[in-house]
Protein backbone atom coordinates (compact mmCIF):
# COMPACT_ATOMS: atom_id res chain seq x y z
CA UNK A 1 0.00 0.00 0.00
CA UNK A 2 1.05 3.56 -0.57
CA UNK A 3 0.20 6.63 1.40
CA UNK A 4 -1.60 9.50 -0.29
CA UNK A 5 1.56 11.51 -0.99
CA UNK A 6 3.14 8.60 -2.85
CA UNK A 7 0.01 8.00 -4.94
CA UNK A 8 -0.29 11.70 -5.78
CA UNK A 9 3.36 11.78 -6.83
CA UNK A 10 2.91 8.69 -8.99
CA UNK A 11 -0.31 9.68 -10.76
CA UNK A 12 -0.03 13.45 -10.95
CA UNK A 13 3.64 14.26 -11.37
CA UNK A 14 6.22 12.94 -13.79
CA UNK A 15 8.88 12.65 -11.10
CA UNK A 16 10.84 9.90 -9.46
CA UNK A 17 7.73 7.93 -8.40
CA UNK A 18 6.00 7.89 -11.78
CA UNK A 19 7.45 4.39 -12.40
CA UNK A 20 4.89 3.07 -9.93
CA UNK A 21 2.08 3.64 -12.47
CA UNK A 22 3.74 1.26 -14.89
CA UNK A 23 4.52 -1.24 -12.14
CA UNK A 24 0.93 -1.56 -10.92
CA UNK A 25 -0.47 -1.46 -14.47
CA UNK A 26 1.77 -4.42 -15.39
CA UNK A 27 0.85 -6.31 -12.22
CA UNK A 28 4.36 -6.05 -10.79
CA UNK A 29 2.84 -4.74 -7.57
CA UNK A 30 -0.66 -4.33 -6.22
CA UNK A 31 -1.67 -1.28 -4.24
CA UNK A 32 -3.96 -1.98 -1.29
CA UNK A 33 -6.70 0.51 -0.49
CA UNK A 34 -9.65 0.77 1.85
CA UNK A 35 -12.59 3.13 2.02
CA UNK A 36 -10.70 5.50 4.31
CA UNK A 37 -7.56 5.72 2.15
CA UNK A 38 -9.57 6.28 -1.02
CA UNK A 39 -11.57 9.00 0.74
CA UNK A 40 -8.31 10.68 1.70
CA UNK A 41 -7.04 10.43 -1.89
CA UNK A 42 -10.24 11.98 -3.25
CA UNK A 43 -9.97 14.81 -0.73
CA UNK A 44 -6.35 15.57 -1.62
CA UNK A 45 -6.93 15.44 -5.38
CA UNK A 46 -9.59 18.13 -4.89
CA UNK A 47 -7.11 20.57 -3.31
CA UNK A 48 -7.27 23.90 -5.15
CA UNK A 49 -3.48 23.93 -5.58
CA UNK A 50 -3.75 21.03 -8.05
CA UNK A 51 -6.37 22.83 -10.17
CA UNK A 52 -7.95 19.56 -11.27
CA UNK A 53 -11.48 19.43 -12.61
CA UNK A 54 -13.65 16.47 -11.68
CA UNK A 55 -13.08 14.77 -15.04
CA UNK A 56 -9.31 15.12 -14.64
CA UNK A 57 -9.47 13.60 -11.16
CA UNK A 58 -11.53 10.72 -12.53
CA UNK A 59 -8.90 10.02 -15.21
CA UNK A 60 -6.14 9.98 -12.59
CA UNK A 61 -8.15 7.65 -10.36
CA UNK A 62 -8.77 5.35 -13.35
CA UNK A 63 -5.00 4.95 -13.61
CA UNK A 64 -4.85 3.75 -10.02
CA UNK A 65 -7.99 2.26 -8.50
CA UNK A 66 -8.62 -0.54 -11.04
CA UNK A 67 -5.21 -1.97 -10.15
CA UNK A 68 -5.74 -1.80 -6.39
CA UNK A 69 -6.88 -4.54 -4.06
CA UNK A 70 -9.60 -3.51 -1.65
CA UNK A 71 -9.27 -4.38 2.02
CA UNK A 72 -11.03 -3.45 5.22
CA UNK A 73 -9.49 -1.89 8.25
CA UNK A 74 -9.39 -4.19 11.27
CA UNK A 75 -12.54 -3.89 13.36
CA UNK A 76 -10.49 -3.38 16.50
CA UNK A 77 -7.69 -0.87 16.39
CA UNK A 78 -4.38 -2.69 16.69
CA UNK A 79 -1.72 -1.09 18.86
CA UNK A 80 0.27 1.35 16.75
CA UNK A 81 3.97 2.04 16.97
CA UNK A 82 4.89 5.20 18.84
CA UNK A 83 6.90 6.34 15.83
CA UNK A 84 3.90 7.56 13.81
CA UNK A 85 4.34 11.34 13.79
CA UNK A 86 1.38 12.14 11.53
CA UNK A 87 -2.02 11.04 12.84
CA UNK A 88 -3.36 11.14 9.26
CA UNK A 89 -0.98 8.28 8.44
CA UNK A 90 -2.36 6.02 11.14
CA UNK A 91 -4.97 4.64 8.74
CA UNK A 92 -2.19 3.35 6.48
CA UNK A 93 -0.43 1.69 9.41
CA UNK A 94 -3.70 0.11 10.59
CA UNK A 95 -4.35 -1.13 7.05
CA UNK A 96 -0.84 -2.59 6.79
CA UNK A 97 -1.19 -4.38 10.11
CA UNK A 98 -4.64 -5.65 9.18
CA UNK A 99 -3.59 -7.01 5.80
CA UNK A 100 -0.11 -8.16 6.78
Amino acid sequence: MFDTNVVISAILFRGRLSWLRTAWAKGMLTPVVCRETVTELLRVLAYPKFRLHLDEREVLLADYLPFAETARLPEHDPPLPDTCRDRADEVFIRLAIGTG
